[in-house]
């Protein structure tokens, strides 16, 4: 008889490298968050070998956060990208560039 998967083998749940208010750790992405937004998503889309217009969507986002095991859902990144779509953004950038530096991106 076959064994049979009752359970799916997953990754220990991650967080973000930092907080989404957390701006300031990078001025250079805060800048290009709050004052070229679209330049910003377009080079996050470029990350993630995705199309520039989808750089700036709350899906992105969901597509990054369940790559990495960071826990969350659809809903959360909706409104995370609703009540601050440049500070999201930002954070998505400053957790890129953290886990290209670990080796894990």
């Amino acid at each position: 008889m076959a064994n049979v998967v009752v359970v799916q083998p997953s990754r220990a749940p991650s967080t973000w490298q930092s907080g989404v208010m957390d701006c300031c750790d990078d001025m250079g992405v805060c800048l290009c968050g709050c004052f070229c937004y679209f330049c910003l998503g377009c080079q996050i889309a470029s990350d993630m070998d995705e199309c520039c217009l989808c750089g700036t969507t709350y899906a992105l986002r969901s597509v990054y956060r369940n790559k990495y095991g960071i826990q969350g859902s659809m809903c959360s990144d909706w409104m995370y990208h609703w009540a601050c779509s440049p500070c999201t953004l930002c954070q998505l950038k400053r957790d890129i560039k953290a886990r290209k530096q670990q080796g894990i991106f």
